[in-house]
């Protein structure tokens, strides 16, 4: 995209499926992606063991639980768990519409990254619907605190990301992420880091039903001496903050629109995330929903112009 934006809605040009394990719950999961309507957005349908069908948009206003992943929905047994990775590919590479159906309550993991499903959009190829993509533009500062931790969203001609994370191991220490997340950038940088964990917290996290299908497959792990366990080593010298950033993307990707603005954490998470995006969206003051002028596939920012947000509100449903 660069300096231009998409001025029309997109979705998939054919169906296509994958199926992998849960990282949480360690249950295989199968899942397919489908071509779907103008405004249909992104809307996860999980079929439940008695054949009932509970379809949830990946909106704001459904994110249920965020510890170690973000969750949609209320009820634990009709939720959707660890979408952020998908979010985030879906997100880089300008998905508006789709539908995703899973046979299980988690997106599968994968190789712990979004390359897998970045790939998978690549082979389905993307088509222009003839309606108007509106993007959620920042105006003004959106800040929120939390603990040691701070997140805030401001204006900015394009979308940046600025990441900053601050452990205590000497392997990770601080390292920070600060680029226009692009389809190209996000395949280049980002799409590839894996999430990542401490071995000593391990048995903690399968004692609380967490973690039942990590593995070296999928995670990078940080031994009790802080090393690496995983043989192959790390994708890229700051992976943990890239994989941070990537976590970022996909949370964000829940407010129903791409966005125009800058964001920018310290020691953040999905938590962070989560209260960030509804402290924007709660504002209608801070953002404007604008889309482009007339029909073209792109436009420059500076040709963006606000329309009325009353009827373009997912977050709120």
């Amino acid at each position: 995209m660069s300096s231009d934006v998409v001025g029309l809605q997109t979705t998939i040009s054919r169906s296509i499926s994958l199926s992998g394990i849960g990282v949480h719950s360690g249950e295989n999961v199968s899942i397919s992606f489908h071509p779907a309507d103008p405004d249909n957005g992104i809307v996860f349908n999980r079929q439940l063991p008695s054949g009932d069908v509970v379809s949830v948009r990946a909106v704001s206003s459904q994110v249920g639980s965020t510890d170690l992943c973000t969750l949609l929905g209320k009820a634990p047994d009709r939720s959707i768990a660890t979408v952020e990775h998908l979010m985030a590919a879906l997100y880089a590479l300008g998905v508006d519409n789709i539908n995703i159906d899973l046979d299980g309550g988690e997106v599968p993991i994968m190789d712990g990254s979004a390359a897998v499903f970045i790939e998978a959009l690549d082979t389905a190829g993307l088509v222009n619907h003839s309606v108007k993509r509106r993007y959620i533009r920042v105006i003004k500062p959106v800040r929120i605190e939390m603990g040691g931790s701070w997140a805030e969203f401001s204006q900015h001609n394009g979308t940046r990301f600025e990441i900053d994370i601050d452990f205590e191991t000497p392997l990770i220490g601080r390292q920070s992420w600060k680029g226009e997340v692009t389809a190209d950038t996000f395949r280049r940088e980002l799409a590839r880091a894996r999430t990542f964990g401490f071995m000593r917290d391990v048995e903690r996290l399968w004692a609380s039903g967490h973690a039942l299908g990590s593995s070296l497959d999928n995670s990078v792990v940080i031994g009790d001496d802080d090393k690496v366990i995983n043989v192959e080593g790390l994708r890229y010298r700051d992976e943990f903050v890239r994989h941070k950033t990537l976590d970022a993307v996909g949370d964000l990707a829940l407010a129903g629109a791409q966005f125009i603005g800058c964001y920018r954490s310290y020691r953040g998470g999905h938590k962070l995330n989560a209260l960030a995006l509804r402290a924007l969206l709660a504002d209608q003051s801070a953002y404007e929903v604008v889309e482009a002028p007339a029909r073209r596939d792109t436009v420059r920012h500076g040709e963006l112009v606000a329309v009325n947000a009353a009827v373009f509100a997912p977050w709120a449903l």
